[in-house]
C-alpha cells in the first residue's frame, strides 16, 4: 500500500482556524485512503463513497475554502467543503463542531431543478465525468464530478491533490504557497498530495468500480465521457504529464466533450470559459475560482443547467492513438 506524503509545517494563512486542528500523526501511520465499494443507482444522488484513512489531521481550517457564494434561495447557509473528506482522509466525521462548519456532501452544491426534468433530452451516454485540472507546470489537482445524464443528479466524485514529479521541493513549496495559500488550503495539499502515477491507479480503481472501464480490456470509457471546459485538459495537459511521469497515455483519455463547443452550438453564442458561461446563465459561483474541485462543481452546475434547457452532450474530440493527432468532430467550434 502506498504511503501518502506529509510535508513539513505548512505556510500560514489568514483563512486557517488553528484552534480546531488536531495534531499530526507520525508519517509511518499515514495510509493511502481505501475506496469504499458502495454501488450507485441511476436516479439517486449519492455522496462520494470514500472511507477515512487513519490517522490524519482534521480538515478544520486549511482543508476548506472560506469563500461563501451568494445563495439567497438556499434554506441552509453555505459551508465550505472539507478537502480532507473529498480525498477520503477526514478524521473528524464524528466531531459535531467540525460537521457544522464544513460540508461533507457535494450534492448540496449541485441541486437539481426537477421542474425542468421534462425538458431533458435523451442522451447517448449515461454519465458525465466533469474534469478540471489545476497546474501549469505539472498537474497539481485532479478533480472529477460525476453527473447522471438523465436525472441531472450528482452521483459521486474523485478528488486528489497531485505531487509533482520533477520539480524541486523548494520550488514545490513556493508554487503551492502561491497557488493554494491564497485559498488557505496549502496545508491540506502538502498533507495529501501523491504522485500522478498513484492518482491514476486510484482513479482507475474508481472508474472500474463504477463499471466504466476494465483494466484487462482497456479501451474507451463505457457509457460515460469526460466533460472539460476547453480542450487543454485532455488534449494537452494529461499527455504532457504522462510524458513527465514516464507512463503511457491511458486509453480512457482518448475522447472527451468540450463544453465550450456544446455551449456554442446550443445557445448560438461563444463563451471563453466557465465564468463567462455562469455570468450569461446568471448563475452564482460556488466556492473559489481556480480551486479545482470547486471549478469542477461549477462546471457540473453549468452542465446541469444546459441539460435542463434541453442540450444534448456529445463527444467533440477524439485522439486516434496515444501519440496521434486529435480529431475535432464539430465544424462550429471554439478555436
Amino acid at each position: 500500500m502506498a504511503i501518502a506524503r506529509v510535508s513539513p509545517p505548512a505556510f500560514s494563512s489568514p483563512f486557517l482556524i488553528h484552534s480546531l486542528l488536531r495534531p499530526f500523526s507520525s508519517p509511518s501511520s499515514v495510509l493511502r485512503p481505501r475506496v469504499t465499494r458502495v454501488p450507485h443507482h441511476r436516479g439517486f444522488a449519492i455522496a462520494a463513497a470514500l472511507s477515512q484513512a487513519s490517522p490524519l489531521p482534521s480538515a478544520d481550517g486549511d482543508g476548506a475554502v472560506m469563500e461563501a457564494p451568494p445563495r439567497p434561495s438556499s434554506r441552509r447557509p453555505w459551508k465550505p467543503t472539507c478537502l480532507y473528506y473529498t480525498q477520503g482522509k477526514c478524521t473528524m466525521l464524528n466531531d459535531t463542531l467540525h460537521l457544522e462548519k464544513f460540508n461533507h456532501n457535494l450534492s448540496t452544491d449541485l441541486p437539481v431543478n426537477y421542474s425542468a426534468a421534462d425538458k431533458v433530452k435523451s442522451q447517448k451516454l449515461d454519465y458525465f465525468l466533469v474534469l478540471d485540472l489545476e497546474g501549469k507546470v505539472e498537474i497539481l489537482e485532479f478533480p472529477v464530478v460525476m453527473i447522471d445524464a438523465q436525472s441531472m443528479e450528482f452521483v459521486d466524485s474523485f478528488h486528489r491533490f497531485v505531487h509533482p514529479t520533477v520539480m524541486s521541493e523548494q520550488r514545490i513549496r513556493e508554487y503551492i504557497e502561491g497557488k493554494y495559500g491564497k485559498f488557505g488550503v496549502d496545508r491540506v495539499w502538502h498533507d495529501t498530495a501523491i504522485p500522478f502515477m498513484e492518482v491514476l491507479q486510484e482513479f482507475e480503481d474508481w472508474i472500474e468500480h463504477h463499471k466504466f472501464w476494465k483494466k484487462e480490456q482497456g479501451g474507451a470509457l463505457n457509457s460515460a465521457a469526460f466533460i472539460t471546459c476547453g480542450n487543454w485538459d485532455l488534449k494537452t495537459k494529461v499527455p504532457e504529464q504522462c510524458r513527465v511521469s514516464k507512463i503511457k497515455l491511458p486509453s480512457y483519455f482518448m475522447e472527451w466533450i468540450n463544453l465550450k463547443d456544446i455551449y456554442l452550438n446550443f445557445y448560438s453564442r461563444r463563451a471563453t470559459g466557465m465564468m463567462t458561461m455562469m455570468r450569461e446563465l446568471q448563475m452564482p459561483i460556488v466556492g473559489s475560482h481556480h480551486l479545482g474541485i470547486d471549478d469542477a462543481k461549477n462546471i457540473a452546475r453549468v452542465v446541469q443547467r444546459m441539460l435542463a434547457d434541453g442540450a444534448v452532450m456529445q463527444i467533440t474530440a477524439k485522439r486516434q492513438s496515444a501519440t496521434g493527432d486529435v480529431k475535432f468532430l464539430f465544424k462550429n467550434r471554439i478555436r
